[in-house]
């Protein structure tokens, strides 16, 4: 798989696993473009590319708003010509409110949809103009395993999220771009820790490879996605999640 030159967009790469795939992306040669509302992570992670004699740029994004996701992608354009994946990985998830449907503040509702949603829509209609002008250009969304646990409103979200994948497969299919998804299983990031910690150690008990996944699981599986390996591979959602749930 070579990816050397090629440009790719990962939002909420400031931590956690979006971070991991800014860094394997990096190590492949990658032009990494951190599109993150945290600058302090954002900063921090680009500067730590560059240190380790990658290419990065940090550009403040809220993939909430159309105007900062455009603003985002005229920004990598103007920097490095063009754009070759996009990888949508930013949502709120460590710092999400608790609770269900019957309690949850329905403004806290719509603002959380906007992000963990749809955010993913409104990236890609930013980044479409520049896609669909570069051969073999891809995109990974980052859902969740939760999409089949019935978890609130999380896991409707990422549930919205695969819908969204699969949809769009087939509207950018004739533009030549490929769309898949990722489901990520427990994976061992602080975000985890402070949203379901003792949860995800009884969830990795009853697994059949009973380990937490590691960010470098779900890099392998996003840069095979996104690689010329993949290239008649769309409108999939892949499970990396250590056999958690088995779907037929």
């Amino acid at each position: 798989m070579d990816f050397t030159g090629k440009v790719a967009i990962v939002t909420g790469a400031g931590g956690g696993i979006g971070e991991g795939y800014a860094n394997a992306f990096a190590a492949r040669g990658m032009k990494v473009v951190v599109a993150e509302l945290n600058e302090e992570g954002g900063e921090r992670v680009a500067a730590g590319i560059r240190a380790a004699g990658g290419e990065a740029l940090f550009v403040r994004t809220d993939v909430s708003d159309e105007a900062s996701a455009k603003a985002c992608v005229e920004a990598v354009a103007s920097a490095y010509g063009g754009i070759d994946y996009l990888v949508n990985n930013a949502a709120i998830f460590g710092d999400m409110l608790k609770g269900g449907y019957l309690t949850v503040d329905l403004a806290y509702l719509e603002k959380f949809m906007r992000v963990n949603a749809h955010g993913c829509l409104i990236m890609t209609r930013a980044a479409l103009p520049y896609l669909e002008k570069r051969p073999g250009a891809a995109i990974v969304n980052q859902s969740s395993t939760a999409a089949w646990m019935n978890a609130g409103y999380y896991g409707v979200a990422k549930l919205t999220m695969n819908g969204i994948t699969t949809s769009l497969a087939r509207e950018l299919g004739p533009r030549g771009i490929r769309i898949n998804a990722i489901a990520p299983g427990p994976t061992e990031t602080s975000a985890l820790q402070k949203t379901a910690g003792e949860y995800a150690q009884q969830m990795i008990k009853t697994m059949p490879l009973a380990r937490l996944g590691q960010p470098q699981d779900m890099a392998d599986a996003v840069l095979f996605l996104l690689s010329d390996q993949a290239s008649w591979i769309t409108g999939h959602i892949l499970n990396v999640d250590g056999g958690q749930l088995m779907r037929v």
